[in-house]
């Protein structure tokens, strides 16, 4: 059997330098933009005919922090607690043979015109800034939709929203355009399912901030703001 080797037609960039943050799941927080530039070779007006007909894509990636030889047959799924684990093809984990992720991103724009254009200007992110980006698909609603499915083990995980408090001294040092999808990254409590410290100050680094934040009592609250260094 002939084995082909894939390689990027792209790579996006996001707000997200470091894998703390991140969301579990694209489409969770649709104000987290990136922008898909493809590599040269690929970077070609007619490869994107007609793209932007459509509201959704599909982004097909790379775990590239999480590539590994080794074989994990199973996987300790943060949202069960840390402890439970469950078979590495009924996960979305990273750890996997291939290191292959799906995303559905809603497509906001095309920018035809840009020096290392056409670039794709997408929401709802979930994917570490440089990513490499294997395929880009279309989402077709009547293929891809379906409504009578079934949620397996993720219909027992936690689920929660947690409230966000970001002090007025605060306010000054987030970039307006960011407060948004940084409240919504809060929200969804990006600390790993098993820990619940309230005295931990954990620090996440996004849109060239360096942020902290604390949670207690279903509430995160903003504790530092830095400017990160270039």
């Amino acid at each position: 059997m002939n084995e082909t080797v894939i390689r990027p037609v792209a790579r996006i960039y996001t707000d997200f330098p470091e894998k703390f943050g991140i969301p579990r799941q694209s489409g969770l927080i649709s104000e987290l933009c990136g922008r898909v530039v493809f590599e040269e070779e690929f970077r070609r007006p007619e490869a994107l005919r007609r793209i932007e007909e459509f509201s959704h894509l599909w982004l097909i990636w790379q775990f590239s922090k999480a590539v590994t030889k080794d074989f994990r047959p199973t996987v300790r799924p943060p949202r069960l607690g840390g402890n439970e684990r469950v078979g590495v093809f009924a996960s979305r984990a990273p750890y996997r043979p291939n290191s292959l992720a799906l995303s559905c991103v809603r497509l906001l724009r095309v920018d035809w015109e840009a020096p290392d254009g056409p670039a794709l200007i997408v929401g709802g992110v979930d994917m570490l800034s440089g990513t490499p980006v294997f395929d880009v698909k279309p989402y077709i609603p009547v293929a891809d939709c379906h409504s009578e499915a079934t949620q397996g083990y993720t219909k027992e995980t936690r689920e929660h929203a947690l409230r966000v408090e970001v002090g007025e001294e605060f306010l000054p040092l987030i970039p307006a355009d960011k407060l948004s999808a940084l409240r919504g990254v809060l929200a969804g409590d990006p600390r790993p399912g098993y820990e619940d410290d309230p005295d931990t100050v954990y620090g996440m680094s996004f849109a060239g901030m360096d942020v902290g934040f604390t949670v207690s009592e279903g509430t995160a609250k903003i504790v530092r703001i830095n400017k990160e260094e270039k």
